[in-house]
């Protein structure tokens, strides 16, 4: 793929990347996209990294909030990740939604920068979110459309089978884990056709496809029920409530930076 200095995330909490802590950096995580940068920019002194992802974005925020920010960065590539904190909501119109993601990816692609799109992930392995499958099927499929129209790359994540290994995930069973992260930023690496980050030890194969560990049935529960406390419930009470984790939050990394 073709392209150069400028690199801009844009999305939710996937983007952002939470869970993959860092505390040294912006909002305590590191994530994918920070891992893609600082491959994309070895030896390469003009290279400048923007991550405008925010965790709790919807889609329309994203594309309000963050799109027009990223086209007055001049990018040369960008990676755009939007739509699952709706798929997840009680109601959703998909089709009116994908109105607004075109608009949005249509001023991307009039800056000249190469941009890659996320599908959905099938969380055909999860009781709770996979009850999404279909909503997400349909998104996927308009979104390959969208992807054709505009000539953007797509990183399908819908089609990554490691991702049913639970080691992938991290405890709040919604996001990456650190290992998730490192394997996601090489598949983006793969579409860039760029080289893969140096093999890294966190208990995962390294074709990402190691057989997740069975926890006996007494240890099962009690996992869940310390899951249904600590995130689950306080996942519903923020939907309840309309408020977001991403509340008070501000981007990690607003301006072009050198990681």
């Amino acid at each position: 793929m073709d392209f150069s200095d400028r690199y801009v995330a844009l999305g939710d909490s996937f983007t952002e990347g939470v869970g993959d802590p860092d505390p040294t950096r912006p909002n305590g995580v590191r994530g994918w996209a920070d891992r893609v940068a600082e491959q994309l920019g070895r030896n390469n002194e003009a290279f400048g990294y923007a991550n405008l992802a925010i965790r709790g974005r919807k889609l329309r925020q994203i594309m309000a909030e963050q799109v027009e920010a990223a086209v007055a960065l001049q990018p040369t590539l960008v990676t755009l990740y939007a739509g699952a904190n709706d798929i997840f909501r009680p109601k959703v119109d998909i089709d009116s939604l994908m109105e607004d993601y075109d608009a949005g990816l249509a001023a991307l692609r009039a800056t000249g920068a190469a941009v890659l799109l996320f599908t959905g992930f099938d969380a055909r392995s999860s009781k709770v979110f996979g009850t999404m499958r279909g909503r997400t099927a349909i998104y996927n499929e308009l979104l390959r459309e969208l992807a054709d129209k505009h000539g953007a790359s797509l990183v399908d994540y819908w089609r990554f089978g490691e991702y049913h290994d639970w080691r992938m995930w991290d405890r709040d069973r919604m996001h990456m884990s650190t290992a998730g992260h490192i394997n996601m930023a090489n598949r983006v690496l793969d579409v860039l056709e760029r080289e893969r980050l140096a093999p890294a030890e966190h208990g995962i194969a390294q074709d990402g496809r190691a057989t997740a560990v069975r926890a006996g049935r007494v240890a099962a529960l009690r996992d869940n029920a310390q899951w249904v406390r600590e995130h689950a419930v306080p996942w519903v009470v923020r939907r309840v409530k309309g408020t977001s984790s991403g509340d008070g939050l501000s981007p990690r990394y607003p301006e072009l930076t050198r990681l």
